[in-house]
């Protein structure tokens, strides 16, 4: 084998087994305004997506930080046979927004937004934006209720509508810390917009 092919190869297998171009989340997630000083793509995402549906930056923010911690190609944890041997995803939840296959395929049709990917953060941001939009039509929660639109989000809106989160005091502890972020987020924003 000749040494430029050998090295052609070993170029291929080094790129492949590189990282599939994620950024990195902001360093300070506690603090919204160094956030979107940090990442200035971010804050076009949020104001766009808010313009777009309405739908609070605060709030925005505080559902992916509780849903990804800002990780565009997070993922659920795997599921495991006798502890060792793995059986897949948890869920098909996915990048920024964990949104699931189905729901996003949702979202890609209604929308015709073939190319959005849930790793990218404006994509992520609109998706939010019109979930959060399609909850507040169809179960009347308001935009800016970021606690039960959390539930909603969690549970989906069949699973909200039927208080399936009643069964689920964890969750109802998670959703009150999404709200208190979101909270302090509005804060901090008010400060440094």
């Amino acid at each position: 084998m000749g040494r430029t092919l050998r090295a052609l190869i070993l170029m291929v297998l080094v790129a492949s087994c590189g990282g599939g171009g994620s950024v990195a989340p902001p360093r300070n997630l506690d603090n919204a305004c160094a956030m979107l000083r940090e990442r200035p793509d971010f804050r076009r995402a949020f104001e766009r997506a808010e313009r777009k549906w309405g739908v609070p930056l605060h709030v925005m923010m505080s559902t992916i930080y509780h849903e990804s911690k800002f990780e565009g190609d997070a993922r659920t944890p795997l599921r495991f046979v006798l502890g060792v041997i793995p059986m897949g995803r948890q869920s098909s939840a996915y990048g920024y927004s964990q949104a699931l296959d189905g729901t996003w395929d949702e979202y890609l049709a209604e929308e015709g937004r073939r190319r959005a990917k849930r790793t990218d953060i404006r994509d992520a941001a609109d998706f939010i934006g019109w979930y959060m939009t399609n909850t507040e039509k169809r179960l009347g929660i308001s935009k800016r209720d970021a606690r039960n639109q959390y539930l909603a989000y969690h549970e989906g809106q069949a699973g909200y509508a039927r208080e399936s989160y009643r069964a689920k005091p964890w969750l109802m502890r998670y959703a009150d810390r999404v709200q208190e972020r979101a909270i302090m987020y509005e804060v901090q924003l008010n400060r440094c917009r």
